[in-house]
């Protein structure tokens, strides 16, 4: 089982990072890891913020000679705006942020104290620890990308784009977006809800290749692939909505529509069992069945407007406008790397529950006797 903790505010020292459960072995290539902190904070429509930090992970536990110990992995990635104590309170709480519910919960006038954790830039960490479930996933040829596929209500026409197709079209894009032309038309209304002082949500797609079949479980409610994953991508800020392959449209269909038939090819390579579809998105009854899993996360427009809402100041409870902070236009690319990262690392933990192993070669060989029961099946 892959755990993992995350401590840390907004405008805190840094943020903290701990990851138990990788094996020991996992070569790991920093530079990667600083690469998807680094995706993390491009794309347009991102705030000044992300021109103040350069987000690098600095690893201080579980590493020897460049490989996992079998340890648990820890890191922090240092704040270049540590300023949390001379910010100033919060006392007009946002419409849809954690401002009003946290300042309840945990009974404070100052909302800061709920704003400086619930923050995106939490996210940072996860990313980070996503990034090491990632390199341990790629030796065994598991794959996970994620691309933009509607901002601000502009769809981009990628459905049925294989996984490589999708990488290749996305990689440089402003967007993470695999369609130019919806690209462009998303940045035009970016910077019009720009000089309004409003934000965009939008929708990212995340896809897991290369899975074997047999990860997760039917057996109990919180073993069931599809629950993790929904739960982990749910977890991400301002996510509403989370779909699994045909998601929503698959409830104004007929059965006879929406279920991947099964065919059988002995000759085919790997697998023999296959389907022609994957309406599915990868997973039936909560396990894995061998085809690519497809997940959708669909963002709500950030709580943080250049025009602020009407709200209620906490301490003299008299009608205001609500607190202006430094901010984002929009945040959708951003979030389909912190969507890689989570459901990297829950792809990982079941892999890990499936298959054992305290040493990389373990896993491997594991992993290899396992297959080759599959495919003999």
């Amino acid at each position: 089982m892959l755990r993992y903790l995350t401590a840390g505010e907004s405008h805190g020292k840094c943020l903290v990072g701990i990851l138990e459960g990788l094996p020991a072995g996992v070569p790991v290539d920093e530079g990667y890891i600083n690469r998807q902190l680094r995706r993390r904070q491009a794309g347009y429509g991102r705030g000044k913020r992300m021109s103040i930090e350069e987000d690098k992970v600095e690893i201080l536990s579980g590493l020897r000679k460049g490989k996992t110990i079998g340890s648990p992995v820890s890191f922090i990635i240092a704040n270049k705006d540590f300023s949390i104590e001379k910010l100033s309170e919060v006392t007009a709480p946002r419409p849809g942020h954690a401002d009003l519910a946290g300042a309840l919960k945990f009974g404070t006038h100052d909302a800061r104290d709920i704003s400086e954790r619930s923050s995106a830039r939490e996210t940072a960490a996860r990313v980070a620890a996503g990034a090491f479930a990632e390199l341990f996933l790629r030796e065994f040829g598991i794959r996970v990308i994620s691309h933009t596929v509607a901002l601000g209500g502009i769809e981009a026409p990628t459905k049925g784009l294989p996984p490589e197709e999708v990488e290749t079209r996305s990689e440089g894009s402003q967007l993470n977006c695999a369609d130019s032309e919806a690209e462009k038309e998303m940045i035009a209304a970016i910077d019009e809800a720009r000089e309004n002082g409003d934000t965009l949500g939008g929708v990212f797609e995340v896809i897991v290749s290369n899975v074997p079949p047999g990860l997760g479980s039917h057996i109990q409610w919180d073993k069931k692939l599809d629950g993790r994953l929904a739960r982990a991508l749910m977890s991400i800020q301002a996510v509403k909505g989370v779909e699994i392959g045909m998601g929503f449209d698959a409830a104004s269909k007929h059965g006879s529509e929406i279920h991947d038939e099964i065919f059988y090819d002995a000759s085919r390579e790997g697998l023999s069992f296959y389907r022609k579809t994957n309406h599915a998105g990868g997973i039936e009854g909560g396990i894995s069945n061998g085809e690519n899993i497809v997940l959708r996360a669909a963002l709500k427009p950030i709580p943080t407007l250049g025009q602020p809402l009407a709200s209620v100041d906490l301490v003299s409870k008299n009608e205001v406008k609500a607190a202006k902070e430094r901010a984002d236009v929009t945040v959708v690319p951003a979030a389909g790397v912190i969507g890689e990262a989570v459901v990297a690392l829950e792809i990982a933990s079941a892999f890990r529950e499936k298959l054992g192993g305290d040493s990389l070669d373990e896993v491997r060989w594991n992993f290899e006797g396992y297959m080759e029961q599959i495919e003999g099946f």
